[in-house]
């Protein structure tokens, strides 16, 4: 059976891994991806940025600086300099060496750990360059149905879609637009990812029966922990949510914890 980010097709809501599992691995690298895998993920959320000779790797960050040992803009090092920084050991000393990978390894890791990717275009410089480069590897692989392509730029979306028939979209939101259908046929989106502080069951009644899937992003557990201070609690409206089928994935850092939610609900499919 194809891979599908609907819920009605695939029987289940999806748990993606933010990032990988990155409240507890380094972020956007394999080991990330694994532990998210082996803690209960179906999918999982990576970025996307091109180098100085156009090949897509997994970073969030426009600079190296944060995640790695190295310095500068992705952008202005080649792949042969990115292959040498180190990915894990500023994360924790049990993770270093550990590389930033390519898109092409995330992708081969995908088809053969039978997992979905959520891939969102970080490139600020050539961003559509940045999706002409994902697609044809989407093709080289044959991973176009497990992976769908998201940005806060809905224009890059829009031309991603014209360019390349076929492609799965999603449009990331952190607002509650008046007419989000509207928006997301106005771009070719199949998707929309939403805030928990922006979800309205209402919304994604209308959403699915548009036929557009839903992804719901939870804030880390530092952030879920301030509503339980103030003696509110957001979870039981979550599992109601998922229950209820208005959901087709939860996103976040926290992957076992997500996985319990869906688990609760009786969506794992």
């Amino acid at each position: 059976m194809a891979f599908s980010f609907l819920t009605r097709e695939m029987g289940r809501v999806h748990v993606c891994g933010h990032r990988g599992y990155s409240l507890h691995y380094p972020e956007n690298t394999v080991p990330g991806l694994e532990a998210a895998k082996a803690a209960g993920a179906t999918t999982v959320e990576i970025d996307v940025v091109l180098t100085a000779d156009g090949e897509p790797i997994v970073l969030h960050d426009l600079t190296v600086d944060r995640t790695t040992d190295g310095h500068g803009f992705a952008a202005d090092l080649d792949l042969e300099q990115i292959r040498k920084l180190d990915a894990g050991g500023r994360f924790h000393p049990a993770f270093a060496g550990t590389k930033i990978p390519t898109v092409a390894e995330a992708l081969d890791w995908a088809k053969a750990n039978d997992m979905g990717i959520v891939l969102e275009i970080k490139e600020a410089e050539q961003p559509d360059l940045a999706v002409d480069r994902v697609a044809a590897l989407l093709k080289a692989t044959g991973t176009l149905d497990r992976v769908i392509v998201i940005s806060f730029d809905h224009v890059v979306l829009k031309g991603a879609v014209e360019r390349h028939p076929g492609l799965q979209t999603e449009a990331i939101t952190h607002a509650r637009h008046v007419d989000i259908v509207g928006v997301l046929r106005a771009c070719g989106a199949a998707s929309v990812s939403i805030e928990l502080d922006m979800f309205h069951a209402d919304d994604a009644q209308a959403l699915h029966h548009a036929g557009f899937s839903i992804r719901l992003s939870l804030p880390r557990p530092d952030k879920l922990a301030e509503y339980w201070r103030g003696g509110r609690d957001p979870l039981p409206n979550i599992v109601r949510w998922i229950a209820d089928g208005l959901i087709d994935s939860i996103s976040g850092d926290d992957v076992a914890f997500i996985a319990r939610l869906v688990k609760q609900a009786g969506q794992t499919g």
